[in-house]
């Protein structure tokens, strides 16, 4: 029997909303666009012009990508009104996991390449169909007025407490690489091996609150529950009239942030839900998908 998403009812809704960005607030400094180096992708297929019959899509997103596809599903709607996009937003981590458990997935779009190389590796992926489409940076966040004594990465030991995804979040693995990058942490394992305990260890004991992923990061800044927060630069411009960026990281620090979307293996999908899946999976790649991820700060990597 299918499993249904719905199961998952906190982070699980058919998006139907659209949503605005507001120009730049001062002091608010826009991070130049400029393109990661990226594994070669296939050509972009064409979306369908003719309406396609009638299915339903479903598209496994990071966390941090759910602001643009509130505009982007409604945006393909007008042209494919007998698609349903239902779609299922989390940490990366957790999105694999729950393909590996069976849950249906069409289309999967993560935070991070190692959750793809995990579903190409262990077959879920449909060969082929990979494509890194946008790009991201790291930022550290706090509360406008907080006062904190924190000016960046390299002395977050000033914080009094700090809100961080775990190591198996691609935000939370990002974090880590940089804390190594910094030689803040020893670098004698994997970044995302690194505990939240150990990383609060080597601050000096501060108080860190794990977040199961990075919205989860943003909004414990964004209430004041946590004096700073490390997110996406993408997650601190969404919430840029609450929070100060403290400072936006330096890829050289974190490696690439990459965001790769691919097509998954269904064998529950009808031929017209595959055939939906694939025309979604290409108008993902059209200059109008692009020009909302823009609108979201994310840079355009394809």
């Amino acid at each position: 029997m299918k499993k249904w998403i719905a199961l998952f009812c906190a982070v699980l809704m058919t998006a139907t909303l659209g949503a605005c960005a507001a120009p730049a607030a001062p002091g608010v400094t826009e991070v130049p666009v400029e393109t990661a180096t990226a594994t070669e992708a296939p050509a972009a297929a064409e979306p369908t012009v003719a309406p396609l019959e009638a299915a339903e899509v479903q598209l496994f997103i990071a966390a941090s990508l759910e602001g643009a596809f509130q505009e982007i599903i409604p945006l393909y709607n007008a042209s494919q009104p007998n698609v349903t996009i239902t779609y299922n937003a989390d940490s990366s981590g957790t999105l694999l996991t729950q393909v590996q458990e069976g849950f249906a997935c069409d289309v999967f779009f993560s935070a991070s390449t190692s959750q793809v190389k995990t579903l190409e590796a262990e077959g879920y992926m449909i060969a082929g169909s990979r494509v890194d489409l946008l790009a991201n940076k790291l930022a550290l966040i706090t509360l406008k007025g907080s006062g904190t004594a924190v000016t960046g990465y390299a002395d977050l030991a000033n914080a009094k407490s700090i809100a961080l995804a775990d190591g198996s979040v691609p935000a939370g693995k990002y974090t880590r690489q940089l804390l190594i990058n910094l030689g803040v942490l020893d670098g004698t394992k994997e970044a995302k091996e690194y505990t939240t305990a150990e990383v609060a260890a080597v601050l000096g004991g501060v108080e860190i609150n794990e977040c199961s992923n990075v919205s989860k990061v943003k909004e414990a800044v964004k209430e004041g529950a946590n004096e700073v927060g490390s997110v996406y630069y993408s997650d601190a411009y969404s919430v840029k009239d609450d929070v100060d960026i403290i400072e936006v990281a330096d890829s050289a620090l974190t490696g690439d942030i990459l965001y790769p979307v691919c097509r998954l293996n269904n064998p529950e999908a009808t031929a017209a839900q595959s055939a939906a899946a694939d025309d979604f999976l290409a108008f993902l790649q059209t200059d109008a998908a692009k020009a909302i991820f823009e609108k979201y700060m994310f840079i355009i990597n394809q």
